[in-house]
C-alpha cells in the first residue's frame, strides 16, 4: 500500500464489493445526479414551501453572474455565448451559487444526494464544481481528466465520511449541526485536497481543519424547516473547506491535532450539547427569531 493516496486506498476497500469500473460508473453518476440537482433548482423560481416565506435565490444569482461574467462579443441570451464562463474572480459566487442551489432543492422537496445528509447536501457539489472549474490546471482538462477528478474527490470524500459515521455521527439529532455539515465539510476538504495533489497527511490534516472550525455548531431550524439556516449554512461551509484544503496544501502535513482526535471531540461536544440545539427548534435561532 505504500505511496498510495486516501482515493486510492478507499477505492481498494470499494473493489472487495465490485469492479473498477462499477466503481467509477456508480460515482460519475453520483455526481451527474448533483449536477442535474443544481440545473432544477436554477429553473426554479419563487418562494419555499412551509410557511416561513423564504424566497429562492439561485435562479436570481444564476442570471447575475451571466451577466457579470459575459465576455465581450458574446450574443447569446443576456450577452453571452449561450455557455457558462468561470472567472476566476467570481469562484466565490459560483460556489455560493451551487451550495444555495442544492439546498433550495432539498429544502423544496427535489432530488438531491445525501453527502452525508440532505440538510448538508449543497457543500460537497459546491466544492466538486470548484475542484473542476477553479483549481489549477483544469482549464486544460480533458473529459477524461474531469471523470478522473470526481471519481478520486469522491472516493477520499467518502473515505473521510465512513471515519464520522463509523466513530461519531453524522446525525443532527444526535449531535448537531457539526455531524452534518461539519462532517460535509470535512469530506469536501479532504476531496479538494486529493484532487489538487495533498499527500494522505495533506488530506487528513485538511479534513481536521474543516471539522476543528465547524465544532460545536448547532441545529436549530427556525420552525423546524431545513431552511434557515441551513441553506446559507451549506454556502459557508463550502467555503470553509476550500479554505482548510488550501491551507493544508500550503503546509507538510505535519499538524497538532489528528483527524481522529477532532472526530472523537465531535462525537463527546454532541454528547454535552442540549437537545434543544439538536434539530428540535426548541432553542437558539428557531426560538429567539420572531417569525412574520
Amino acid at each position: 500500500m505504500t505511496g498510495l493516496g486516501i482515493a486510492d486506498v478507499m477505492a481498494v476497500n470499494e473493489k472487495a464489493t465490485r469492479t473498477e469500473e462499477e466503481i467509477r460508473s456508480g460515482l460519475l453518476h453520483i455526481w451527474s445526479v448533483m449536477e442535474n440537482c443544481v440545473q432544477t433548482s436554477l429553473k426554479r423560481e419563487g418562494v419555499l414551501p412551509g410557511g416561513l416565506k423564504v424566497r429562492r435565490r439561485a435562479p436570481d444569482w444564476y442570471e447575475r453572474l451571466k451577466k457579470e461574467t459575459a465576455r465581450p462579443g458574446d450574443t447569446g441570451q443576456d450577452g453571452q455565448d449561450g455557455q457558462d464562463h468561470y472567472d476566476p474572480r467570481y469562484w466565490q459566487e459560483w460556489v455560493n451559487l451551487v451550495a444555495l442551489a442544492v439546498n433550495e432543492e432539498n429544502a423544496s422537496g427535489g432530488r438531491v444526494v445525501t453527502a452525508p445528509t440532505n440538510g448538508a447536501a449543497g457543500i460537497i457539489p459546491a466544492v466538486l464544481f470548484y475542484a473542476l472549474h477553479f483549481a489549477p490546471g483544469m482549464d486544460q482538462a480533458t473529459e477524461e481528466d474531469r471523470d478522473d477528478v470526481v471519481v478520486r474527490f469522491l472516493l477520499a470524500a467518502g473515505a473521510v465520511g465512513v471515519l464520522y459515521k463509523e466513530q461519531a455521527s453524522i446525525s443532527g439529532a444526535e449531535v448537531g449541526c457539526q455531524g452534518e455539515v461539519g462532517s460535509a465539510s470535512s469530506m469536501a476538504a479532504a476531496g479538494l485536497a486529493e484532487v489538487m495533489g495533498g499527500t494522505p497527511a495533506q488530506v487528513e490534516n485538511a479534513a481536521e481543519i474543516a471539522m476543528e472550525h465547524n465544532l460545536g455548531l448547532t441545529c436549530d431550524p427556525i420552525g423546524g424547516l431545513v431552511q434557515v439556516p441551513c441553506i446559507e449554512r451549506n454556502a459557508i461551509a463550502a467555503a470553509k473547506a476550500i479554505n482548510a484544503a488550501k491551507m493544508a496544501l500550503w503546509g507538510d502535513g505535519t499538524h497538532r491535532v489528528s483527524l481522529d482526535e477532532v472526530i472523537i471531540t465531535m462525537r463527546e461536544t454532541g454528547k454535552d450539547m442540549s437537545d434543544k440545539y439538536k434539530e428540535t427548534a426548541m432553542g437558539g435561532l428557531a426560538v429567539n427569531v420572531v417569525e412574520c
